[in-house]
């Protein structure tokens, strides 16, 4: 079989295309053949070197894959040969709070993932996903579907009509956005084009902001919510928006830090944002196979579709990584792989 990989650090053109003995499902394994992977930011520090955990050895690149069942290992009870199955962020961490034992390894990082044309995978490692989607789709939701259920439901407690504060238009903020509408919720997002705006109105977003128009952002958060300030904030620009997040929420609001799009250095936050807001922080690490399940309920119940900006071939999967490096996407950016 054949498979991408790259050594952390070595940048797009160090991806290398290598040809692989094809697995076979141990005890408690399954082998599957991937028909499509989605790219996450994630995937793309790693093969910058930016991102914190990641092996000094070759890996197998990308976490987030759709497929077909092909066999089962002995001792494997959950799934049959023909099953449509998305694999999990963490095969270690199935329900519960975090562990640093279920937390210890991710795909695509100290682990090799899921750009190759067959993966043999824990059985713990996947669920299925509804049928109305294609593999496509479902390859894009498990790291921002989990990632988004745990950030809206798990770390905050949002009743009907909370405000949520979304950052950008990638593909967490829009699955985000579309499991806050179907969840009643008031949402308002950001971006640097009014593009991305404008179709993410069309997809529900209750008001919108053009970061790079309204630099300083927070002022117009607490205008749109009448002075009050939001529920929740989903933090992903790391060092460069936090304290304009800390700004943003209301008394007893939650900013939920999920990633860093400006960098992971060290952030001056000055306390009493916190004390004088009586706010919360949380710091999100995606999320358990769980938690995916619920969102995947959500969208079969909703009948959603993820938002897919670009689908590169098994070939063209350097290039799927520089469009991403561009930012110019909306959404998801998706490789076909059979």
């Amino acid at each position: 079989m054949q498979a991408y990989q790259v050594t952390a650090g070595a940048g797009i053109a160090g991806i290398q295309r290598i040809q692989l003995t094809d697995p076979v499902a141990g005890p408690g394994q399954v082998l599957v053949r991937v028909h499509a992977v989605s790219l996450n930011y994630r995937d793309l520090m790693v093969v910058k070197g930016t991102y914190p955990k990641s092996a000094e050895k070759p890996v197998v690149l990308a976490t987030d894959s759709a497929g077909e069942v092909v066999s089962v290992g002995a001792g494997v009870t959950r799934f049959q040969p023909g099953a449509r199955v998305v694999t999990t962020y963490f095969p270690g961490w199935v329900a519960g709070r975090a562990t640093a034992e279920k937390v210890a390894a991710t795909f695509g990082t100290d682990t090799d993932g899921v750009l190759a044309e067959l993966i043999a995978v824990p059985q713990d490692a996947l669920v299925k996903f509804p049928e109305h989607l294609s593999f496509v789709e479902a390859s894009s939701l498990p790291c921002v579907a989990t990632t988004a259920w745990n950030t809206l439901f798990e770390a905050a407690k949002p009743q009907t009509g909370s405000t949520v504060l979304l950052q950008g238009t990638g593909g967490f903020s829009i699955c985000a956005l579309q499991l806050a509408k179907a969840a009643g919720l008031r949402v308002i997002i950001t971006s640097s084009s009014d593009d991305k705006l404008a179709r993410a109105r069309v997809l529900g977003a209750d008001a919108t902001i053009n970061y790079l128009t309204t630099p300083e952002w927070q002022p117009e958060v607490l205008r749109l919510t009448n002075g009050e300030g939001v529920d929740l904030v989903a933090e992903v620009g790391g060092q460069g928006t936090l304290s304009q997040s800390l700004a943003s929420i209301k008394p007893g609001g939650t900013v939920a830090v999920i990633g860093g799009l400006s960098g992971f250095g060290a952030t001056a936050v000055e306390p009493f944002a916190l004390i004088g807001g009586m706010g919360n922080m949380a710091g999100i690490y995606v999320g358990s196979a769980e938690m995916l399940e619920n969102a995947l309920r959500v969208y079969d119940a909703e009948k959603l579709r993820p938002e897919i900006d670009r689908v590169f071939s098994f070939d063209q999967a350097a290039a799927a990584y520089e469009y991403l490096e561009s930012g110019k996407h909306f959404g998801k950016i998706a490789i076909q792989v059979n």
